[in-house]
């Protein structure tokens, strides 16, 4: 079959011409088989009309095969001139024929200096595009970290309401004073922490 995609003509016709030879192949295989299946079963009608006849079906079976063989290797080498003769004659459209619906494009016509700067326009269009396409993925990833941070900061907030809420609970006026005199107070703790800790060296060296 031809590698030929012939789309024109598969618009012309409405099916691709590879389509229809494939078809018509199909067509004239299975009605050989059918013709060969039909002589032998004639063939042994014929033979069971005969006394004593030492063909046996299998040995017609094994004839009618190998002659229905030699009948598809002539078909496939007709088939493939007829195929070639219609690809290129008969279903193809000459390259200087449109179609009707095709006919405005005949006013339309380009010098190669203006096919070059259309081909230019189009490349720079696509630079623009993979650009614009970048640009829009960095956004959206950044987009999904602040939604990350933003969860974070939500649910540090909920933390500082609920110690918040806790400290009213206990007697506690303002949570923020509560928090510089917490923070103050394990500073303190930290230097007496150091300074316990100078004083335990010293006691080991003397």
């Amino acid at each position: 079959m031809s590698v030929d995609p012939m789309t024109y003509e598969a618009q012309f016709f409405g099916f691709t011409p590879q389509t229809c030879m494939l078809r018509i192949y199909i067509a004239f295989q299975d009605y050989l088989f059918e013709v060969m299946q039909a002589v032998e079963q004639v063939i042994l009608k014929k033979l069971d009309g005969i006394p004593e006849c030492e063909i046996s079906p299998v040995q017609i079976r094994k004839c009618t095969e190998k002659f229905l063989c030699f009948m598809k290797g002539r078909f496939d080498n007709l088939f493939g001139k007829m195929e070639q003769l219609f690809l290129q004659l008969i279903l193809r459209i000459p390259p200087n024929i449109l179609l009707p619906e095709d006919k405005s494009q005949e006013a339309l016509t380009y010098s190669e200096e203006e096919f070059q700067l259309l081909h230019k326009e189009i490349e720079q269009l696509q630079e623009k595009y993979k650009t614009e396409l970048c640009t829009k993925q960095a956004f959206l990833a950044e987009l999904e970290e602040q939604k990350i941070v933003q969860a974070r900061l939500k649910k540090t907030l909920t933390m500082f309401d609920e110690l918040e809420n806790a400290g009213r609970k206990n007697g506690t006026s303002d949570f923020r004073e509560s928090l510089v005199f917490l923070v103050q107070n394990s500073r303190k703790l930290q230097n007496i922490r150091e300074n316990v800790g100078k004083e335990a060296k010293k006691l080991k060296v003397s």
